[in-house]
């Protein structure tokens, strides 16, 4: 019994998965914002109910979470001491010298202030070259004091970030010692543990942002683990990673800024497993909640993975699935511009307290999710009936916006849900046409729990079909989680030109990574039989500012030889990727060795109804708002529709997670999958 945890910032969605019988259960409840562990446990009891089974029966509890992230987009983090080499204390005031614009962004620029600031920094007398040779002995005397007054001022957490200290952290290590024996309930992260790589400024701020982020990131995970355990849970708790691998929940105590994007990981996840059972190979992925929208690209049925993301201002070099997000969600609230009278969809969001205002639940502002209720694409009843949607409500709300700008409520509504699908079609412009790509060669898998309700309509405005629904497209992130693998990267900056290089001081360096990924895999007690473990070179041309990846068979690891083969790869890489390649020395940068532990996949099963007539599955006919008129349009249970069951639009498709809108001159088919595949009547047969 495997379950996944997906806690938004409307709704708490959870899957549960039994091994045993291949059977799935699910199950949404609200989140809540002041202790997010309350709606965990709620819906751990809510989805055990369902399966009828013990708490106690769960064998992993599987988690993503937003909370390292709301923490630096709020400011909330944790106040955090920063020791550097001496000289180099403006290390994160002079980041990266970038500004928003090329002229008079110096002027303009609301600078954030530092995750550490400039009175919590202290400069240590020490110094190492690139080549991790001592250029200036550790003043241990001094460096005793500084960490006395900067450690007694009141700070929660230490970083440790010297020069050159991924060629030899012998100094951080020394400096580790002294804080532990004087002051050892002060949480330390070293640079050199944290992203043993090159680039001053990116090592420091990612080390920064791990201990910004770790108080609240600790507190949070015991929180959850003492709720769980009074819900009589033993299973062990693994937390999502943002590139969609898997780690303790004490790892990801220790380094909470590997899961800066841990909450859309899932979904992607799921996207890519979707794409090899289905065969489509390029899909959009679509994830619409209740805050944000996030989209990634799959292509040829892999992920995009960027060595760095960004939270907010500030940069985190860490592995990440590339995701983009916008604050367009179904709780994003319209208003009207007192200044212009122009309407505005998000990014303020109703959240899940109070919500949208057809929630109930003292909610006042209109939100795109109103806007569906008074168009008739979400039913009267959610959540199988456990959520009764205050119809009268939500037309009030929203005609007080048409009233605003001269519209009816049919038009302020409509146009609600323009904007918001214009925000998010901008989303989608991003990671395709703004990257060479043609959406019109892509699919998009809809998902999240207002996914589906506007998929159709922002795939006819990109031309990317079949749109596809699966079947449990509102908690599909939690399903991501169960079928996410463990995985941890190991890096050693090691920066040579290959001309004459000795090719087994790079194939020892792999093996000594090696070591440690091994090492990893045992603390996490993943099967041998189940781990994998790939490597790669950082490589670009001399004089090159940024690197290409390329992945080493691991039989030339393990047996030596020349890099003539690895280099032609590179080329050959780079000019895929850049169109060009250039006759000129190749450099190497980096070492790069990923360990995997694979899990068990989910095997959903398709619709089990044998031949029935889409006609029955007919549940009952509300009006809906098409093409400028009210017409009574069939409400369809999709848990009565048979692999190859097609079904005409306009329509809408209902299940307990999710809410389909199948527009006009569109039809969708069920696959041997259990998917919706969804195509306008013009590519039909």
């Amino acid at each position: 019994m495997r379950l996944g945890v997906d806690v938004g910032g409307t709704f708490t969605d959870l899957l549960l998965h039994d091994e045993t019988t291949q059977r799935t259960w699910q199950a949404k409840t609200p989140s809540t914002p002041e202790d997010q562990s309350i709606g965990v446990a709620a819906g751990v009891r809510l989805i055990c109910e369902k399966a009828g089974i013990s708490p106690s029966d769960l064998a992993l509890v599987l988690h993503g979470t937003t909370v390292a992230t709301n923490a630096v987009l709020e400011g909330k983090g944790a106040r955090v001491g920063l020791l550097v080499t001496e000289g180099f204390e403006y290390t994160l005031h002079l980041a990266k010298s970038w500004t928003p614009g090329p002229l008079f962004g110096w002027i303009v620029m609301d600078k954030p202030d530092p995750l550490a600031s400039l009175a919590d920094t202290r400069g240590i007398p020490e110094r190492m070259n690139a080549r991790g040779e001592v250029v200036r002995e550790l003043d241990v005397e001094t460096a005793t004091a500084l960490i006395d007054d900067l450690c007694g001022s009141g700070i929660e957490a230490l970083t440790i970030s010297l020069m050159h200290s991924y060629a030899n952290p012998a100094h951080e290590r020394a400096l580790l010692d002294i804080v532990a024996s004087r002051w050892p309930d002060i949480p330390v992260s070293l640079s050199s543990d944290i992203l043993p790589e090159f680039r001053e400024y990116d090592r420091t701020i990612t080390t920064v942002m791990n201990d910004y982020v770790r108080p609240i990131m600790k507190r949070y995970l015991s929180r959850i683990e003492d709720r769980l355990e009074q819900e009589k849970v033993a299973a062990k708790l693994h937390i999502v990673r943002s590139d969609g691998g898997l780690m303790s929940a004490q790892a990801a105590s220790d380094r909470p800024v590997h899961t800066v994007l841990s909450g859309p990981a899932g979904g992607v996840t799921s996207t890519v497993m979707i794409a090899r059972r289905t065969g489509l190979s390029k899909l959009l992925a679509f994830d619409m909640g209740g805050t944000s929208t996030d989209v990634s690209v799959i292509i040829d049925g892999e992920p995009t993975i960027s060595r760095s993301t960004e939270v907010g201002y500030f940069p985190a070099k860490v592995p990440t699935l590339d995701v983009r997000s916008v604050g367009a969600g179904g709780g994003s609230i319209a208003e009207v511009s007192d200044l212009t009278k122009s309407l505005r969809v998000g990014p303020r969001s109703a959240g899940a307290r109070p919500g949208p205002v057809s929630y109930g639940r003292g909610g006042t502002e209109p939100a795109v999710s109103d806007a569906n209720v008074v168009l008739g694409y979400l039913p009267p009843v959610l959540l199988g009936g456990d959520m009764t949607l205050d119809v009268e409500g939500a037309r009030k709300a929203v005609s007080k916006i048409g009233e605003a700008i001269g519209l009816s409520v049919e038009d302020a509504a409509k146009g609600i849900l323009d904007i918001a699908n214009e925000v998010m079609l901008g989303a989608l412009r991003v990671i395709t046409v703004q990257r060479g790509l043609d959406p019109r060669d892509f699919g998009m898998v809809a998902f999240g729990g207002a996914g589906p309700l506007h998929a159709n309509a922002l795939a006819e405005l990109l031309g990317c079909y079949p749109v596809v629904v699966p079947a449990n497209p509102g908690v599909l992130s939690a399903l991501g989680f169960l079928e996410a693998e463990f995985k941890n990267e190991f890096v050693q900056t090691f920066i040579r030109s290959t001309r004459g290089i000795d090719a087994g001081a790079v194939w020892s360096r792999f093996k000594e990574l090696r070591a440690k990924a091994v090492a990893w895999l045992d603390e996490q007690e993943v099967e041998a039989a189940d781990r994998g473990i790939s490597y790669s070179l950082d490589l670009r041309y001399e004089q090159q500012g940024f690197e290409v990846s390329v992945d080493v068979p691991a039989d030339l690891v393990d047996g030596g030889g020349a890099l003539d083969g690895v280099l032609d790869t590179f080329h050959t890489v780079h000019e895929r990727l850049y169109g060009v390649r250039f006759h000129v020395p190749v450099e190497l940068v980096a070492l790069r060795v990923v360990a995997t532990g694979a899990t068990p996949p989910v095997d959903e099963h398709p619709p089990v109804v044998a031949n029935a007539d889409p006609k029955d599955a007919v549940m009952e006919t509300h009006p809906a708002y098409f093409d400028g008129a009210w017409s009574d349009i069939p409400h369809i249970d999709r848990n009565k529709l048979s692999v190859g069951a097609r079904v005409e639009g306009p329509a809408i498709i209902r299940q307990y997670d999710t809410t389909t809108v199948l527009l006009p001159r569109h039809y969708a088919e069920v696959d041997v999958h259990g998917n919706l595949l969804i195509w306008p009547v013009s590519k039909g047969n």
